[in-house]
């Protein structure tokens, strides 16, 4: 059964969304940039939108800090009232200036917030003067006003930027691929499973092209129209990128509806990218055969706890579309775990719903199909969870406080913003990323049997 309506007025004031599991696109372009190891972000804001971003993006990202160019070290214009009146190009120019001399980086990315984009700075006209003094300092600019959309259109938005201001037509490589979909902080196990995502083409012979959380970022970026195909782990997220570079340059796109989880989705993953990108099928089955062995045979570890302690419990989920999907098809098909409730928090278009209700329906092996909500407001979410039957709760760190007598749950944080736990390389990808769910999940109630 599919409900619920985002965006809706909630609360008291109307209008009004309470703590939406998102930020701006401005916060999303930014913290894309602070993804790509290498890339300066300069923002040209307020001061206040850089330092919001830190406690909100990234802290919400797994407690993460902003790295080298991000958080209190990110070069920003801080437009006051003053700019507002009388603009403030003039400072940004400045500041281009100085980065480029006194940061080390690969790729500088000017990320332009409301404030230029009300008073009309030609953010575009500064940056392309720069580029003209400094032909070989590489340069973007990213117009995400924070009216621009959610964090993750910010993410579309700085691929767009990269493709129409620095990326080149290049002869096609064979087996590479570029990867889209997973968003940085907003994904909070992104840079785990953009790492697993890599070994795992790179073991089947292709050549996987990251970005996010990958060195040699000019390399990389250059790559991008040089792949045989794009590959966009998301029902909706970096699709736009994916069709822009088919347009573009001729690249092909495959989309999955979110990074695989266990063996059932990972060996699935597999065999469709083996039959589309020509890779042996004895290749993609001999990795599959192995994989599954280790990832079942360590599955009978906890067996015991799984079936006495707390055998086919039902559980609730509150995640973006990504995390959701891949999430609750790993524990209704693989752990016999059955899903009551799943809320879809990051407000996907309704084209991609099809795909996202399809894939917790008709993709789930269970006799108990969950109810589907798309909900951003964290205060309806509440109330949808009330007077349900379910004993685990898989939902980010603002539901951690409503596990109480009113709901007898226990919680795990597993979606953005997760203020709960440290996230570094932590994810639950690829075959053994089920395990890693399991160890998580049981270590919140394992004790003497």
């Amino acid at each position: 059964m599919v409900t619920g309506e985002s965006l809706q007025p909630t609360n008291l004031i109307s209008g009004a969304i309470e703590a939406p599991r998102y930020s701006c696109a401005f916060g999303g372009a930014y913290s894309t940039a602070v993804g790509i190891f290498g890339v300066v972000p300069i923002l040209h804001s307020g001061a206040g939108c850089g330092i919001g971003q830190l406690f909100g993006q990234f802290y919400g990202g797994g407690q993460n800090a902003g790295g080298p160019y991000g958080g209190t070290s990110t070069p920003c214009s801080s437009l006051v009232e003053e700019h507002v009146i009388f603009g403030g190009e003039k400072k940004l120019a400045n500041l281009i200036e100085s980065t480029a001399e006194l940061v080390n980086g690969d790729l500088l990315a000017v990320i332009s917030g409301c404030v230029p984009s009300l008073i009309g700075d030609d953010v575009g006209s500064v940056v392309r003067t720069f580029k003209e003094k400094n032909p070989d300092i590489p340069i973007i600019h990213v117009n995400t006003s924070g009216f621009a959309g959610t964090s993750y259109d910010g993410y579309e938005h700085f691929f767009n930027a990269v493709i129409d201001q620095f990326l080149e037509k290049t002869p096609k490589e064979k087996g590479l691929v570029n990867v889209f979909g997973i968003v940085p902080s907003q994904h909070i196990f992104w840079k785990g499973e953009a790492r697993e995502i890599k070994t795992l083409l790179e073991k089947i012979g292709l050549k996987p092209n990251l970005i996010i959380g990958e060195f040699d970022t000019l390399e990389n970026l250059k790559k991008i129209p040089a792949a045989e195909y794009n590959i966009v782990l998301s029902s909706w997220i970096g699709h736009k990128t994916a069709k822009k570079l088919e347009e573009k340059f001729d690249t092909p796109y495959i989309s999955f509806p979110g990074v695989p989880i266990g063996p059932k989705q990972t060996a699935e993953f597999l065999r469709v990218l083996g039959e589309r990108l020509d890779v042996s099928v004895d290749v993609i089955e001999n990795l599959i055969a192995k994989e599954e062995r280790r990832a079942y045979r360590f599955a009978e570890y906890v067996g015991d706890i799984l079936l006495i302690v707390r055998p086919h419990p039902y559980l609730a989920v509150v995640a973006d579309s990504n995390s959701a999907v891949s999430i609750t098809k790993y524990l209704a098909n693989e752990m016999g775990y059955l899903p009551e409730i799943v809320q879809i928090t990051d407000n996907p278009p309704e084209e991609a719903r099809e795909l996202i209700n399809e894939e917790l329906t008709t993709g789930l092996e269970t006799p108990a199909w969950p109810e589907i909500i798309y909900e951003v407001d964290a205060y309806r979410i509440r109330q949808n969870l009330k007077d349900r039957n379910f004993l685990f709760l898989l939902a980010s760190s603002l539901e951690s406080n409503i596990t109480g007598p009113e709901f007898n749950a226990i919680h795990l944080t597993v979606s953005f913003p997760s203020y709960d736990r440290v996230v570094l390389e932590h994810s639950y990808a690829g075959f053994s990323g089920g395990l890693t769910l399991m160890e998580d999940i049981m270590s919140k109630y394992a004790g003497p049997l």
